[in-house]
């Protein structure tokens, strides 16, 4: 007969999709038993209607058929109890207190706030892609749809699914490895947001608390255009994030995304560079073709660099791409289904700037068991 500890160790390697950790670890294994023919195993959803369920069944499945080939596998669904859901919310918090901010001082995540000073230049295509670039390295990245009136990232990156509800705890939908919330995931259809600002504070502040996390790499934030409500409330709960202003090269364009990164810096945050979008385009000759002129990186990171007091840096330079917007307005991310397109080999080349920026532990207290 197969004990219920080799069970649990062949069901380790099954990752709830939402929480991202192994269902074992999560104690989402209830009763098992082995008659000698058939093999079965209990699995303890979260919540009913878990819009994972069908993947974690197959996946257990899978798991178990591998391990012991000559059994026949039964898996039965069932939900947590109450006491069960509390314990499992204990354990995620892992003795933070609820409803805190788990970027604040001491956090191991690398915040970016990814803003515009005019809306247009493809600031959310850039940060969709720059994210899931980041998670294709192996990195856990997480992002946040701050966009509340424009959001546009769950299309961008194909999500039609909905938040799970674990009580008062959202767990956010994952699309190609990056944890994504955006306030289009909580509307019918394509409802507009008419919000005044404590509205906006308020919506902000719970994707940062009330969204399990996890623990992350990197957050990245996609802003609103300009300099506004939202942009305000998250350079104040985010003290220690760094500002990424996205532009075009047309000198119309790199005025007003000054304005941007100038209200980073009056929050406090630093500037981390300038990615200057739509640089030129392509030709087949090989030549380029500068339709919206040159020079706006340049000059919004020369502006920056004599506000902020130190060195602000073009990040990069991405080309005008057709397959970018196709594979935007797709849903399926241009860094993974186009590795060779000139736009991909751009926002790789950023993304690999922003993961030699990820903070290390030398110098940090760590928290140890024994």
């Amino acid at each position: 007969m197969t004990s219920r500890d080799d069970i649990v160790a062949a069901l380790r390697s099954v990752i709830d999709p939402e929480l991202r950790r192994p269902i074992t670890e999560l104690d989402m294994v209830g009763e098992t038993s082995d008659d000698g023919t058939t093999l079965s195993v209990e699995i303890k959803l979260t919540v009913a209607g878990c819009p994972a369920a069908d993947r974690i069944e197959a996946d257990v499945r899978g798991a178990l058929s591998a391990a012991f080939s000559t059994r026949e596998i039964a898996v039965r669904l069932s939900v947590m109890s109450p006491v069960e859901r509390q314990a499992l919310k204990d354990k995620l918090l892992d003795g933070r207190a609820p409803r805190s901010n788990p970027f604040g001082a001491g956090s191991l995540t690398r915040v970016y706030l990814i803003g515009s000073g005019k809306g247009g230049v493809g600031k959310s295509s850039l940060t969709a892609n720059l994210a899931v670039a980041l998670a294709a390295k192996g990195l856990r990245v997480g992002l946040v749809d701050a966009d509340i009136f424009g959001f546009s990232i769950p299309g961008q990156l194909g999500i039609t699914a909905k938040p799970t509800r674990l009580d008062d705890m959202i767990l956010p939908p994952v699309a190609h490895g990056v944890k994504v919330i955006s306030i289009g995931m909580f509307l019918e259809e394509n409802k507009p947001v008419a919000w005044r600002g404590p509205m906006l504070h308020r919506a902000v502040e719970q994707f940062l608390v009330d969204v399990y996390w996890g623990d992350l790499d990197f957050l990245l934030v996609d802003l609103p255009p300009g300099t506004g409500d939202v942009a305000i409330s998250l350079g104040q709960l985010l003290p220690s994030a760094k500002t990424v202003v996205v532009t075009t090269p047309q000198v119309a364009a790199a005025d007003v995304a000054e304005r941007s990164g100038s209200v980073g810096l009056q929050t406090g945050q630093t500037v981390f560079g300038v990615i200057e979008n739509m640089s030129w385009l392509q030709q087949a000759d090989g030549s380029r073709l500068e339709l919206f002129g040159a020079g706006g990186g340049d000059a919004v990171a020369r502006r920056l660099s004599k506000l902020s007091g130190s060195t602000v840096e073009v990040l990069g330079q991405v080309p005008i791409s057709v397959r970018l917007r196709e594979c935007s307005d797709a849903g399926t991310p241009v860094v993974l289904e186009q590795p060779d397109d000139v736009a991909t080999v751009s926002i790789l080349g950023i993304a690999e700037k922003f993961a030699e920026d990820r903070i290390g532990l030398s110098g940090r207290r760590l928290k140890l068991s024994v």
